[in-house]
């Protein structure tokens, strides 16, 4: 865990407008371990996400943060941010989104798991932040399981690794 984070932001459509949701995850576990939704797309959406995810996984000098190469990542604000952290900052080629798979990949279950499978869009911008950070903190995070993890949700994944951890201490 906390060795490789990857970002990226998506889009989420309302009956008010549209919606960004910036996730950072742990490509170790799949975990999403920083998220902010907002209704605009500047530097400040992903940087919130970057600080959640910091302050609650508290990740070495060295790890890698990989991202595509939109502004807001490309951002001297951001990239400034992750080298205050030692952060290795890496980004994937120009137009390549099978670079930052991982992330799109999540995006795309979120959209097919609970946006696209609604019978109408999002009433409010609100209705929509609360159902999306509940899916993902509690289902995603919690009971959505992965091939990739052998079939555990990203909690139960990094709870074996603790537990492994903890007992090859003694």
């Amino acid at each position: 865990p906390n060795k490789v984070w990857v970002a990226d932001i998506t889009y989420i459509p309302t009956l008010e407008g549209f919606l960004y949701l910036a996730t950072i995850i742990d490509l170790y576990s799949r975990k999403v371990v920083g998220l902010n939704i907002d209704d605009q797309m500047t530097v400040e959406l992903p940087l919130k996400a970057l600080k959640q995810a910091t302050v609650s996984r508290q990740p070495a000098p060295g790890f890698v943060h990989h991202s595509d190469r939109g502004s807001q990542y490309a951002s001297k604000r951001y990239t400034g941010q992750l080298d205050s952290m030692g952060a290795e900052i890496s980004m994937s080629r120009k137009g390549n989104c099978y670079d930052n798979a991982v992330a799109e990949s999540f995006h795309s279950t979120l959209k097919k798991d609970k946006i696209y499978c609604r019978d109408e869009l999002y009433q409010t911008k609100a209705e929509a932040k609360q159902d999306i950070v509940q899916y993902i903190i509690q289902y995603y995070n919690n009971e959505r399981i992965h091939s990739t993890l052998d079939y555990l949700s990203p909690n139960e994944f990094e709870q074996n690794f603790m537990s492994e951890k903890s007992m090859s201490a003694v």
